[in-house]
């Protein structure tokens, strides 16, 4: 069922998507060529726990899961699409792609945000991948209107993605987001303009383009979480939490 959120709720959501939003600035100033995903966890959930919030991710199990995730972050490197599950020994490189993906619940009220970001010197694509991504989000942003539905926004990614000669992630797409990590609407990073749910002032949604050097086609890894590209490609991934509002969409988890 699709939630509107109240004046207050609200309210707490943007003070909570502004910590989230810090969180991550730091986290990837840490994301350096040596250190481990464990080791970045750690100082995330850390972080998230100084400024009085909880990790969202660490014990929630999607439907459909058979255990419940053990972490406070997802950290996701190259043909690691989402959802990478930080260990002691995954250490990361020069060169690399790290996707940071991280949710919080402040006052109850859940904010989900993730970027990626090159390591060291990368390679001229890899920062194409990056950037178009990134873009991508940007322009499901502005179809994010009172009225419009959640095909307009699944279109405005896939036409962008396209275009840049990348492909949209199979099946992986955004969410609404407040009172849970992952509510209704589910938000398709493809679609048709006209389709899907319409948009109403007090909906929260975390908007959050997948994109691939090669083809869309993914997998799971047996750990149940981790999806990888299927051709090995890499992948890039950008989401910002969005309230729906009569004068435009408003990003509840930028600094």
């Amino acid at each position: 069922m699709v939630t509107i959120k109240t004046k207050d709720e609200i309210e707490i959501l943007r003070e909570g998507g502004k910590i989230l939003a810090e969180i991550l600035s730091a986290l990837s100033k840490k994301t350096v060529a040596g250190v481990t995903t464990l080791e970045l966890e750690k100082y995330a959930e850390d972080l998230i726990r100084s400024k009085g919030a909880e990790p969202a991710f660490l014990g929630y199990k999607p439907y459909g899961a058979r255990k419940p995730y053990p972490a406070a972050t997802c950290i996701s490197i190259n043909n690691e699409v989402v959802h990478g599950i930080p260990k002691n020994n995954r250490i990361i490189s020069e060169g690399d792609i790290v996707s940071l993906d991280c949710g919080v619940i402040y006052k109850k009220l859940y904010t989900d945000s993730a970027i990626s970001i090159g390591v060291g010197k990368i390679d001229s694509n890899a920062l194409k991948l990056i950037e178009a991504t990134k873009t991508a989000l940007s322009k499901g942003i502005d179809e994010a209107r009172v009225g419009r539905k959640t095909g307009d926004i699944g279109q405005a990614i896939e036409m962008y993605a396209k275009a840049r000669g990348f492909s949209v992630a199979d099946n992986l797409g955004g969410h609404g987001v407040g009172y849970s990590p992952h509510e209704d609407p589910y938000v398709p990073n493809f679609g048709k303009p006209g389709q899907g749910v319409v948009l109403k002032p007090g909906m929260v949604i975390a908007i959050e383009p997948m994109l691939n050097e090669g083809g869309g086609r993914v997998k799971v890894l047996s750990d149940g979480y981790t999806y990888v590209t299927l051709d090995g490609k890499r992948s890039a991934h950008f989401e910002h939490t969005i309230l729906i509002t009569k004068d435009g969409p408003e990003i509840l988890t930028n600094l």
